[in-house]
């Protein structure tokens, strides 16, 4: 959320007028498991409530598998209980979540089968494949990194994406989620992995990042953002 997201806005900045200030309230998760999952997602009232003090004019909800590990459809009651604590708060705000955007972005695209990389270990991941799953897209193929230490998931290379993709069949897919985590860098090689692939791809921080132009009422073209961003969704 802290890298990739200011990244897509400041590659919007170069192509259009608005200018955007980005400001972060952290829920605590050192080891990405179910329990420290649980007790984050506990703690995002509190970081709605912070940010509710600046103004800010969206705020996105960035760790897709704390949400995911609450229960299917959780993104939408967690996006309106959020956007309550702003207006309870006399500072009203859209909220969206990496979770929900992802699926949603997907579906804009028109992809109905996917394959997805995600960083996590592989129970989690299956969870994560279960509740795209019941959100009518089916994953077709998925890869789990199984990194366990959050650190160690934000410093993974984005170079060595290509090759996990190359690893997974995606003949039969109608895109790609090459990033199933806002943690995971992923940027850097999207443009090269639709290229190798001929199928959209995009990633929790792409998606999010279109979400929030969409709450905000902006164009949706990023240079360098995939086909979500290329400004036909």
């Amino acid at each position: 959320m802290e890298t990739e997201i200011p990244a897509l806005l400041r590659l919007r900045e170069t192509i259009s007028p608005e200018r955007f200030t980005f400001h972060s309230s952290r829920m605590r998760m050192k080891k990405v498991t179910a329990e420290e999952l649980a007790a984050m997602d506990r703690d995002s009232d509190r970081c709605a409530l912070e940010l509710s003090d600046a103004r800010v004019d969206v705020m996105g909800y960035a760790c897709l598998v704390a949400i995911m590990s609450m229960g299917h459809g959780y993104h939408a009651r967690s996006a309106e209980r959020l956007h309550q604590v702003t207006v309870d708060n006399g500072n009203p705000a859209p909220v969206v979540s990496s979770a929900g955007a992802l699926c949603e972005g997907i579906k804009a695209i028109g992809a109905r089968r996917v394959a997805v990389v995600a960083p996590y270990m592989k129970p989690l991941t299956q969870m994560v494949v279960d509740y795209i799953g019941n959100e009518g897209i089916e994953v077709v193929h998925w890869r789990a990194l199984e990194i366990p230490d959050n650190l160690a998931v934000a410093a993974h290379d984005p170079a060595n994406l290509p090759g996990i993709v190359d690893g997974i069949e995606t003949a039969d897919v109608d895109a790609v989620v090459l990033s199933a985590c806002v943690q995971m860098p992923s940027l850097a090689a999207v443009p090269l992995v639709e290229a190798r692939t001929r199928k959209p791809v995009l990633t929790a921080a792409i998606a999010t990042t279109w979400s929030m132009l969409r709450a905000l009422d902006l164009p949706t073209r990023v240079p360098g953002g995939g086909t979500l961003l290329s400004g036909a969704y």
